[in-house]
């Protein structure tokens, strides 16, 4: 230290600063009077560290007296002399500080360490659940605290290895779930990621895991692709003796192909039977949330068998709001059940045929028995399709040849169930052209 050149308290006592004015004590400490009058003076010491200046606050006096400000200032010195940095170790002191009391807050409310795996995790699923649809949100938090949070949920994240993560996994591929087992490796590697956003970590362990479990084998809805197996199936649908809602949906499942959720769930405000045409609300689509929230409904022409059924069905439903209403249930549509179970009243097992399997039905035979363009028939079954000209271009284009689709399967399921089909492959039965090949041809046909 400098010279002390405050000679004791009285020469501060004494002391009447202007405001902000300094008293100096030599070796960089000060005195530094209040800002208001009547205020307190503060202590403050300058120093200098790899070049740069620092000022560190001692406390106010009459607190800090003069001989505890000078034992603070020799003491910030010293630390200086070894190399270290007085502001910054405070800040240190003052975050861990800090960092207990939150603990200790966590504690008696009864919340997870701060950082550790679970409280990431949590957090990540936070920023993520607005653009997941409600179930799917559900699923991902329920994998984590059956699988993962019972295990390493109270590990600091930063700490956690590749091989405590597979442990997990492993764990659940061993239930013979390896589905899930490799569901909780991706949502272990979505956090670990976000953390890294977060300057928790540097680098995601799950990254290290790939191939290191099982593949699980990809199991499709049983589907009657066969059109001699599908007209057998025809017939028994069309001597179906149960409740006419559920015969109803049974005829009207294959002829329209939609997923069971989107099929079942059904209104009769959707439906306009005089031009033939469903518009299956964007909300009741498999998309992400925002396509459901902002997208088109799916348009879904109406051949002339399914208008029929739906007339008929009409004057028993017509006052509720499903097509195909619970039985006994106000206010629900059909479970999702319930096509399965008439299915395998028919004598249709599971591994046989399925609801969900009369898409797979209708996109082999459109193509193989039919020989319907593959883009047409996937804009029906509401998959993407890459189109240069985009999906406007598709809609405009293609609802004319998507209208002659759905007459052409409907009659073909006729022929199969009346026996009129001879079940030929498409090679021998006439090409169907859609309407923009006719147009071309048309149009060609005037210029020559």
């Amino acid at each position: 230290m400098a010279i002390e050149l405050i000679k004791d308290d009285g020469m501060i006592e004494a002391w009447k600063p202007r405001p902000l004015e300094r008293m100096s004590d030599g070796g960089g400490l000060f005195l530094l009077a209040a800002r208001v009058p009547g205020r307190r003076h503060a202590w403050r010491l300058d120093y200098t560290f790899e070049r740069k200046r620092v000022t560190l606050s001692l406390g106010v006096y009459p607190k800090v007296e003069l001989q505890l400000a000078r034992e603070k200032a020799r003491e910030i010195q010293r630390l200086v002399a070894r190399g270290i940095d007085p502001s910054a170790q405070r800040k240190a002191q003052r975050a861990a500080f800090m960092e207990a009391l939150d603990a200790e807050r966590r504690v008696l409310k009864g919340e997870v360490p701060k950082n550790c795996f679970e409280d990431v995790a949590r957090r990540w699923y936070a920023t993520r659940e607005s653009e997941w649809v409600g179930a799917y949100g559900s699923k991902v938090i329920r994998r984590l605290e059956r699988h993962v949070f019972p295990y390493i949920g109270l590990k600091q994240i930063a700490s956690i290895e590749p091989p405590e993560i597979l442990e997990v996994c492993r764990r659940v591929e061993s239930q013979g779930t390896l589905e899930t087992a490799h569901r909780a490796l991706e949502h272990c590697s979505n956090v670990f990621r976000f953390g890294i956003a977060e300057h928790l970590l540097k680098t995601d362990p799950c990254r290290d895991l790939r191939g290191a479990l099982k593949k699980p084998v990809v199991k499709h809805f049983a589907a009657i692709t066969k059109p001699r197996e599908l007209a057998e199936l025809l017939k028994a649908i069309h001597a179906y003796s149960g409740s006419l809602v559920t015969r109803s949906a049974l005829q009207l499942a294959p002829m329209l192909f939609l997923r069971p959720g989107e099929f079942r769930k059904a209104r009769w405000d959707e439906f306009d039977l005089d031009n033939a045409i469903w518009f299956v609300p964007s909300q009741r689509m498999k998309r992400t949330k925002v396509q459901k929230d902002g997208g088109e409904p799916h348009f879904v022409p109406l051949p002339r068998q399914a208008v029929a059924v739906l007339e008929e069905l009409y004057y028993l439903t017509g006052k509720t709001d499903f097509v195909f209403p619970a039985e006994g249930r106000s206010g629900r549509s059909m479970s999702d059940g319930t096509l399965n179970a008439a299915l395998r009243v028919l004598g249709y097992t599971s591994d046989i045929a399925t609801g969900h399997g009369f898409r797979a039905t209708a996109r082999t035979l459109l193509r193989e028995a039919l020989s319907i363009d593959r883009e047409i028939i996937e804009l029906q079954l509401a998959h993407e399709v890459k189109d240069a000209n985009g999906r406007a271009y598709n809609r405009a284009e293609f609802l004319d040849a998507r209208k002659a689709m759905m007459q052409k399967w409907a009659d073909y399921l006729d022929d199969l169930r009346e026996g009129r089909s001879d079940y030929r492959t498409h090679a021998e039965l006439p090409e169907f052209v859609p309407v923009t090949k006719r147009r071309a041809a048309q149009s060609h046909a005037s210029a020559v």
